[in-house]
């Protein structure tokens, strides 16, 4: 499901679709094509599995091929939201980071979703030059979006076969979508959708009405046979039954799915937590780790709940490792000032951060590692990206201690600055790492906290 350009209705058309499959019982396996974490949410909210994102940049084509193929064995169909417009992505001149290169690797179809509103003939230019754009990529045909009327829609599906473009698989009419309401740049989170069985009837309704179904799925791309990997991993029985506290509720909730696959696939027990609604961190975990999110719409919960952040705060000085990448690293500060209000946090990174109106900075990045960390040695690259609202409003390099752990390079340009703030065993940062792709990373991580628990334990017995 690609678009011509952001905003044409991708994100509501693919949960439609998602919903329709299941409906007449199918298992749907969904993907999301670059590092957005809220669609993902909504589409494994809808499809009853976990949703994976498949990006190029970050993760490469190796381990996007990979991930892809794992997570479809025990599924009927899959389903690709793309991303941007079709052909968008980290380069001008190549298919570098897009959806039309994801979608190359395994020739999926392409259904292109069109915003038809004030459109007639132009329909026809329009399809017809994607789908002949590059060779690489199939378009099997077209949805119009926001359509004026059923005339509308045929004098629509009239140009695109006198042109000799893909046909017109579907009509939306305007104001047919229920309304999903939107944050930023898509769609708020899952956890704050009300996800009711009438919601879910009337996109199940509108994608039966709206769509041929049945020639959607005839101009599908047959899979290839696909087989599981099998993840190979040099870890020995000692390392296995590590634990892993994980903050996940509403203000903690930018995760990919595919991390916690990788983790337990390596024998490391997730347990996810609230600090939102929980007194404490579990009990007996090996390591910490506070995602992104929202904590900044939660600030007044997050900062009345003392005995949260006193449990976050000791175990910070427990010596044990502790990873918290941009909601987390609010979390983590003194405090955050939201439209001029204060409201206290954890109080281990000695920095105070402040929300703004405007975004603060959105784009690939990658870090270089200039020091020892949880996740590598000096020279360890690894990527990501950045989004974000909120600045800190002093630098914490150099203040108690806490040392710039990353160099840290957009993907377009040569500037690289210091960032990664680290003391100890703590790690907090802006940048969103995508850590399942790199696995010396995740055993770095895994070994970081094996040798934490043999601390801990050692010390235990000696006292």
């Amino acid at each position: 499901m690609a678009g011509t350009q952001s905003g044409v209705g991708k994100s509501s058309l693919t949960l439609a679709l998602v919903v329709a499959f299941r409906r007449r019982g199918l298992r749907v396996q969904t993907f999301k094509v670059g590092p957005d974490y809220l669609d993902p949410g909504h589409l494994a909210q809808v499809s009853g599995r976990p949703c994976y994102n498949l990006d190029g940049w970050m993760a490469g084509e190796d381990y996007c091929r990979r991930l892809f193929e794992d997570a479809c064995v025990k599924a009927d169909i899959a389903i690709v939201e793309g991303v941007m417009g079709l052909f968008d992505g980290s380069s001008a001149e190549s298919l570098s980071g897009s959806t039309a290169e994801r979608l190359s690797w395994r020739k999926l179809a392409v259904f292109l979703v069109v915003n038809v509103h004030g459109m007639a003939r132009s329909i026809a230019a329009l399809v017809k030059g994607f789908s002949e754009f590059d060779e690489r990529v199939s378009i099997a045909g077209g949805i119009a979006n926001m359509c004026g009327s059923e005339s509308h829609a045929r004098w629509l599906q009239q140009a695109l076969v006198a042109a000799g473009a893909p046909p017109l698989l579907g009509r939306v009419m305007r104001d047919a979508f229920p309304e999903l309401p939107s944050r930023h740049l898509g769609l708020v989170s899952a956890q704050e959708t009300d996800w009711s069985d009438a919601l879910i009837d009337r996109l199940c309704e509108l994608a039966e009405n709206a769509i041929d179904l049945d020639k959607l799925l005839q101009q599908s791309a047959p899979a290839s046979p696909i087989k599981a990997g099998e993840e190979k991993t040099s870890f020995s029985t000692a390392r296995r039954g590590l634990k892993l506290a994980v903050a996940r509720d509403a203000a903690f909730q930018f995760y990919y799915a595919d991390l916690f696959d990788a983790l337990r696939g390596r024998g490391v027990e997730v347990q996810f937590f609230s600090p939102l609604d929980d007194d404490s961190i579990p009990l007996l975990c090996d390591g910490l780790y506070l995602g992104g999110g929202y904590p900044e719409l939660y600030a007044h919960k997050l900062a009345a709940n003392e005995a949260m952040r006193q449990s976050v705060k000791e175990f910070c000085g427990s010596g044990k490792p502790v990873y918290a990448e941009c909601g987390g690293l609010i979390y983590l500060c003194r405090e955050v000032a939201v439209d001029n209000e204060i409201c206290p946090m954890v109080g281990v990174l000695p920095s105070r951060t402040r929300m703004l109106k405007k975004r603060k900075t959105l784009g690939y990045v990658e870090a270089t590692l200039q020091m020892s960390t949880l996740f590598g040695a000096v020279g360890t690259r690894l990527r990501g990206h950045e989004f974000h609202y909120s600045e800190l409003c002093d630098d914490p390099i150099g203040n108690d201690g806490w040392q710039a752990a990353y160099h840290l390079r957009k993907n377009r340009g040569a500037q690289v600055r210091d960032e990664g703030y680290q003391k100890g065993h703590i790690l907090a940062s802006y940048a969103h790492l995508h850590l399942a792709s790199q696995p010396q990373a995740l055993d770095s991580w895994i070994e970081n906290m094996y040798a934490a628990r043999e601390t801990t334990r050692s010390n235990n017995e000696t006292s």
